[in-house]
């Protein structure tokens, strides 16, 4: 790692919160950005003047701070937000970039742009009005977009005379609309933008009200658990080559980390090298992380391109022409199902077409309807096609590499923003892996298969969180079980319920039987494949510790449980740090021929190709892979990110 006399980009480590407002048509929005810009002392005295006078050629009353994110003369004439305004705050705690998109329904592409990367939503009520379609719209628009905190304001409660009832009340019917789209946190605060009230400062007009400030709560939320800090993806944008004795690939880190003399692997070609260097603004680094602006160099000469993808070698992006992706419409022009749209996905642009509709979403109601084609502001679920394959994560695991846009060829305009959920899978492609599952699994004679008692759907209401099993799999002394300890513990800390399934307890019983032949490798991880499943329907979160060395095994233990609930955890280290380590003394034993079955000596180790999580225990800390662990589970929902 640099020292602090090196050149480094890690400056955007700061606490920075990216937030959106959104709501209907004068909700209050850029008053209350004006307010939070007036109230933070964040406006310099010209501005303040400048806003003074053009309240008074109006006729205001009083000064409308709106004009402070209201740039355009349109908005002004009109009273209304028809763009998205950018302005930038900071406190003490906490800076911030803030985000006024519009309210009027037209305008709701524009949402979907200034809300992409945001941590936080702040959807505004006008208390007079109560919940509207375009409140509904907006959250909707935010639960897609997986903005992990939403916070909703309930504006101009001065207008209801400061009214405990009618907070409640906008309270109760947004709670049970958002309990549809599976948001984890969900804060509501009455406030009056105009007078200020529950902004900064707590208000003396709604002494029942005792929770936060609305700046209160922005400088204190969580923020970054959703970020992807574990997969790398390095998209070039530019090759570099200002003579014959240097080739550099230029772009910026979409997501996770790397270090100079890292193995990489370069797709679409799958080539693979090793770094040899990582520049940056002002000189060499041994160590880049998202979102670093950054130059590789590689080892040896590879042929790479604009739009390739620069990656780990053991920890590969789904490579496809197939996306099963949920769109938004932003287009005046209604979809044209004949029509060869440009897919662009982080630096690669394809030739692509919407080979089929699946549904279309009502938001009022979140029903999923048949259609046959999208116009302005339509939401809905879809199969795109592409020309040449596309390198991709699904969306809630890795916002960067999981979302695209389609521009039409011809007018060179945005159509549509879209979000992807996985390659597209058919009914024989999700029969077979179901009836090899079966085949693979031991049924007594004589006996049919009885439905679970109390559905896991259930549970996971009762026990706050949902199941999911994280198989940690990797060499003997590579860390799993000690990572696992600390997981599990600040897990339970947190409330979750959860379950240690550990190879040495195992075979002290369960599987006390059981030599270290292959065959009987395989019989150890399908019984504890079986046990974990048993634990993941009773609600739990189940650790696997296992050595686990044959991929087709791990593959079947995926098989038992959903899909988006199997974490595959690669506890990765060289192994001459793990025959440094060796808390058993095994690799010694093994060494001198006492043990015949030493994994990493005299037995293969397949090392995951496609693993959840790729942990590097030789380098980072346990403390650092629990925070990794923590935040992939909050990504995929399964835990609260304030857990």
């Amino acid at each position: 790692m640099s020292d602090d006399s090196t050149p480094t980009s890690h400056a955007y480590n700061m606490d920075l919160l990216r937030l959106t407002t959104a709501g209907s048509v004068d909700d209050g929005k850029s008053t209350l950005i004006g307010r939070l810009l007036y109230d933070t002392k964040s406006i310099f005295e010209d501005q303040m003047e400048a806003i003074e006078e053009a309240s008074r050629r109006r006729g205001d009353s009083t000064v409308d701070l709106a004009l402070l994110t209201d740039g355009l003369r349109a908005e002004r004439e009109q009273s209304i937000t028809i763009d998205v305004a950018y302005r930038y705050f900071a406190t003490p705690r906490r800076k911030f970039i803030i985000g006024d998109t519009p309210g009027h329904i037209q305008y709701t592409r524009n949402m979907v742009t200034g809300a992409s990367t945001a941590e936080l939503a702040i959807v505004l009520i006008d208390a007079r009005n109560g919940v509207l379609t375009q409140s509904k719209r907006h959250g909707f628009i935010a639960s897609l977009l997986d903005i992990p905190h939403i916070l909703v304001a309930v504006n101009k409660m001065d207008l209801v005379d400061w009214s405990e009832a009618v907070f409640d009340d906008i309270a109760g019917e947004y709670t049970e609309f958002s309990q549809k789209l599976g948001v984890d946190d969900l804060t509501f605060i009455p406030i009056s933008a105009l007078k200020g009230d529950n902004v900064v400062e707590p208000s003396e007009n709604m002494g029942w009200y005792d929770g936060s400030t609305l700046l209160h709560h922005l400088e204190h939320v969580i923020i970054g658990a959703s970020r992807n800090l574990v997969d790398f993806r390095f998209p070039v944008q530019y090759v570099i080559r200002p003579d014959q004795d240097f080739r550099g690939f230029a772009g910026r880190v979409a997501s996770g980390s790397i270090e100079r003399g890292e193995e990489i692997v370069v797709l679409p070609s799958g080539t693979s090298t090793r770094v040899e260097s990582i520049d940056v603004y002002g000189g060499t680094v041994e160590r880049a992380s998202a979102p670093d602006s950054i130059v590789i160099t590689t080892e040896d000469e590879v042929d790479i391109s604009r739009g390739d993808m620069i990656v780990r070698r053991m920890n590969l992006p789904t490579v496809g022409k197939e996306l099963d992706a949920i769109i938004c419409w932003l287009s005046e022009e209604p979809m044209r199902a004949d029509t060869q749209y440009w897919l662009r996905h982080t630096t690669r642009s394809v030739q692509a077409s919407i080979s089929q509709l699946v549904y279309r979403i009502d938001v009022d109601t979140l029903h999923r309807e048949e259609c046959e084609g999208f116009e302005l502001n339509d939401i809905g679920r879809v199969q795109i096609t592409t020309a040449h394959p596309i390198f991709f994560d699904r969306y809630e695991r890795n916002h960067e590499t999981g979302s695209f846009v389609l521009i039409d060829p011809f007018s060179n305009a945005t159509v549509a923003a879209g979000m992807i959920r996985g390659p597209v899978r058919r009914v024989e492609d999700l029969e077979r892996p179901v009836m090899e599952a079966e085949e693979g699994r031991s049924v007594s004679p004589n006996v049919v298969w009885e439905s679970w008692n109390v559905p896991l759907e259930e549970r996971e209401v009762r026990n706050g969180h949902k199941a999911a099993v994280l198989w940690f799999t990797g060499l003997p002394g590579a860390g799993k079980t000690t990572i696992a300890r600390a997981l599990e513990r600040r897990l339970f800390d947190a409330g979750c319920q959860t379950m240690l399934l550990d190879g040495d307890q195992v075979r002290h019983g369960l599987n006390g039987d059981l030599g270290f032949e292959p065959q009987d490798r395989e019989e150890n991880i399908r019984r504890v494949g079986e046990a974990a499943n048993l634990f993941f329907r009773q609600g739990a979160i189940v650790l696997c510790t296992f050595v686990s060395p044959y991929q087709q095994d791990r593959d079947k233990a995926r098989a038992l449980v959903p899909d988006g609930r199997f974490f595959e955890v690669f506890v990765d280290a060289p192994l001459n740090v793990v025959e440094e380590r060796d808390p058993k003394g095994l690799y010694a034993r093994a060494r001198k021929g006492e043990i015949s079955q030493m994994t990493g000596i005299s037995s293969p180790y397949e090392a995951p190709v496609e693993a959840e999580v790729h942990l590097h225990s030789d380098t980072d800390s346990v403390e650092r892979a629990v925070e990794q662990l923590m935040g992939v589970l909050g990504g995929a929902g399964v835990v609260s990110n304030t857990a």
